[in-house]
């Protein structure tokens, strides 16, 4: 160490591993405590769809590049004392817009919600998220310049930012969003963005224990394309593999609550273990794991049983495991420390991009994620390195093979058994890929074939129809005897009708409701009920369209009104030939698209009824499902109007929650449990749970009655009720377990 150092700059240097270690970890959980909690305050903006997920990740990763660009900026052209006092004002400006709340940005009607949303983060939290993004590749800078020993290899840094980011991400679901309120998180990130700026303070003045060479700027290194292609690449791999697998888990395997933090939650795990050192015995055990998961998934893109969970999962972690390897090992110098950030976060923006935005403008189904898979073979540099100096032949027999195995699954598939020939021919490309680990060009044409086999060739024999919106993919297909046709969105069946009598006999000319839908259902039991105790029903709100199926429960003179939010949905409703409910039975019915609640807001008609059945495949929408939210729907009913929602789930109980919420509203409520004991049920029935809220018991009629099967539900007087600033998840998830 320099003898000009002062004993108190000896020991500021000693100490300044575990200042800046506590300042990158506290700025790391800062940055992923923003994301969930501005995520879960825009979230009603859109329906509640896990969409808005998506494309936050692509907006945090989008201004988390602009921030290594500054870091980059200052680390390159300016001096320390300069970077800092620069960054520091960055950070006045964050903390003169904070406390962290939503802009007051009504979204659009028709379409364009990517883009909106990506605007209405940028105006909402765009300078706060940015100030706090920079800090990561900045403070690697700067210790870099304090004359530490450690300073020539700052990059054990990085595990410490991701250790505290998956730390914040993990204590929000479950500790932070049980305990407090929105208001108080904003309040609670205020205070630690003000201890994270004093922390800079005291990061620059330890910068200062350096050489006075340190502190001058330094011009980053020049690097060639091809070596920042090198870190752009598996940054784009495997940020994409993060949207693509968590859209894929969620929409065709399930859509449990809280699911996408796994998927993220290991995603960073990753990052923890890759940057750093690492013995060389344990790359050939990775890359062949990383080769049988990915042939495994692939394999089970076709099979959604919970097996296939952990095996995706398994998949993703080793792919982006290796992707971040491969950064690892391709990090330059410290001097182009920053460069380095900056376009690995460039590729890793373009993956979100691609996954999140235009993937599903492309394709009618998640196809971008076995793509990805594939394309994560290549992150091997032992893969990259035999590929170079390869020639065309050394393509030829795997290619052979890979035909002749396609001419065989073809043939197959059109004698109608293309699941057959899926399940002979993915294994075979994966025995194919664990044996030529050691052959690059084969490991890649086996991959891409075990990629047709699995993701391209279903779609061509299948009578499964896919389509795809903002809001997640919609499935129209049959069961087994061809009688009924579905309409699924993700894991969730959204209605269906008979295309045809098992006899062979003609379809009644007015098409008849099904699963949840039927007249004797709980539903239909409310809608006979109330219109028998009122007379006649006027006016009906129902948020939710799916098939339409309500539709055919409209009697001559009322008006049933839907309010839904995917113009897909709409079209599919209003198309005879896929579901006749909406034009046969109610054609003139009007449909409001956008958000209900904000919609709902601006009804000027009383309804009598108004009914909740708005599922985005098993994903709640928990602002339709507030205090404040039955407050407005009761302000749009009559005097003894009715609110039904229907909350039949496969993993939650959310009785408490809508009981607690309508005691908080000054409402009672009334369960019904459906499980097929009811006599003259119709066929094509489907298990329901069903909750009416209403300010006296004989708003229900007949129903409410002692003795009967709607019993009242009392709320759980030591839940929490959820409010527009307090809900949590756990609750429900924990009531339904015990169910």
């Amino acid at each position: 160490m320099s003898s000009h150092f002062s004993t108190s700059g000896s020991l500021s240097t000693r100490a300044a591993p575990a200042v800046f270690t506590a300042s990158i970890f506290l700025s790391a959980a800062l940055l992923f405590a923003i994301q969930p909690m501005f995520g879960k305050m825009a979230s009603p903006m859109l329906g509640g769809t896990p969409a808005v997920w998506s494309v936050a990740l692509v907006f945090f990763q989008g201004v988390l590049l602009l921030g290594y660009l500054w870091a980059h900026l200052l680390a390159t052209r300016v001096s320390t004392r300069v970077g800092a006092l620069l960054h520091l004002g960055v950070c006045v400006a964050a903390f003169a817009m904070l406390p962290i709340a939503p802009a007051a940005w009504e979204p659009p009607a028709g379409g364009g919600y990517g883009v909106w949303l990506l605007a209405f983060f940028a105006v909402s939290t765009g300078v706060q998220f940015f100030a706090v993004a920079a800090n990561g590749p900045l403070l690697q800078a700067w210790f870099a310049r304090t004359g530490h020993s450690r300073a020539v290899d700052p990059y054990f840094l990085y595990a410490a930012s991701n250790a505290g980011s998956l730390l914040a991400l993990l204590a929000y679901p479950f500790v932070v969003e049980p305990l407090v309120g929105l208001e108080t998180q904003s309040r609670v990130w205020t205070v630690g963005f003000v201890a994270l700026s004093l922390c800079l303070v005291a990061c620059a003045a330890m910068t200062q224990g350096g050489s006075a060479l340190d502190q001058r700027p330094r011009r980053a290194p020049p690097t060639s394309w091809t070596q920042r292609f090198a870190w752009m690449a598996p940054s784009f791999v495997a940020s994409g593999l993060l949207v693509s697998a968590t859209s894929h888990i969620s929409t065709d395997i399930a859509s449990a609550p809280l699911l996408w933090v796994v998927p993220l939650g290991l995603f960073l795990g990753t990052f923890v273990v890759a940057f750093r050192p690492l013995a060389p015995a344990i790359e050939m055990p990775v890359r062949l794991a990383h080769v049988f998961f990915v042939a495994l998934a692939l394999l089970l893109l076709v099979d959604a049983r919970a097996l296939s969970l952990f095996v995706h999962l398994g998949a993703l972690t080793l792919a982006a495991f290796v992707a971040h390897r491969a950064l690892y090992e391709s990090r330059p110098e410290r001097e182009a420390l920053t460069t380095f950030y900056a376009f690995m976060s460039l590729g890793g923006v373009a993956g979100g991009v691609f996954a999140a935005l235009l993937a599903p403008l492309v394709f009618t189904s998640v196809v971008e994620y076995p793509l990805l898979l594939v394309v994560s073979l290549l992150c091997h540099r032992s893969v990259v390195a035999k590929l170079r100096g390869v020639s065309a032949r050394d393509f030829g027999l795997p290619a052979l093979i890979v035909c002749i195995v396609f001419v065989l699954v073809l043939i197959v598939a059109r004698l109608g058994a293309w699941g057959a020939a899926l399940a002979v021919a993915t294994p075979a490309f994966a025995v194919c890929l664990l044996l030529s680990r050691d052959r690059a060009p084969a490991m890649l044409v086996f991959a891409a074939g075990a990629f047709g086999a699995a993701a391209v060739v279903p779609p061509l024999f299948s009578e499964v129809q896919t389509f795809r919106s903002f809001f997640g993919v919609h499935r129209i297909s049959y069961d087994e005897d061809g009688r009924v046709r579905f309409l699924a969105h993700g894991t969730t069946i959204h209605g269906g009708v008979r295309v045809r009598n098992a006899d062979g006999s003609p379809l009644p000319a007015r098409p008849q409701p099904t699963t949840y839908y039927t007249f004797s259902g709980p539903i239909g039991e409310v809608i006979r009920s109330v219109r028998a105790h009122k007379g006649s029903l006027n006016h009906v709100a129902l948020i939710g369209l799916g098939t339409g199926a309500l539709a055919c429960h409209r009697e001559p003179g009322e008006t049933f009104a839907f309010y839904e939010i995917d113009a897909l949905v709409i079209s599919l409703a209003r198309d005879r030939a896929k579901f006749p409910f909406l034009p046969d039975c109610a054609p003139d019915a009007p449909i409001i698209l956008g958000d209900a609640r904000l919609r709902i807001a601006g009804q000027h008609e009383k309804s009598e009824l108004l009914i909740v059945d708005a599922f985005s495949s098993d994903a709640i929408p928990i602002h339709l499902m507030t205090a404040e939210a039955i407050a407005l729907y009761r302000s749009k009913l009559v005097s003894d109007g009715v609110i039904l929602f229907h909350i039949s789930h496969r993993v939650m109980d959310l009785s408490d929650t809508v009981a607690g919420a309508a005691a908080a509203a000054g409402l009672r409520s009334f369960i019904r449990t459906d499980s097929g004991s009811s006599a003259g049920r119709e066929d094509l029935w489907t298990p329901s749970r069903v909750v009416a809220v209403v300010m006296r018991p004989e708003d229900l009629g007949d129903l409410a009655l002692a003795g009967g099967e709607w019993s009242p539900l009392a709320p759980d007087a030591q839940a929490r009720p959820w409010t527009d600033d307090y809900s949590t998840i756990l609750t429900p998830l924990i009531a339904g377990f015990r169910r």
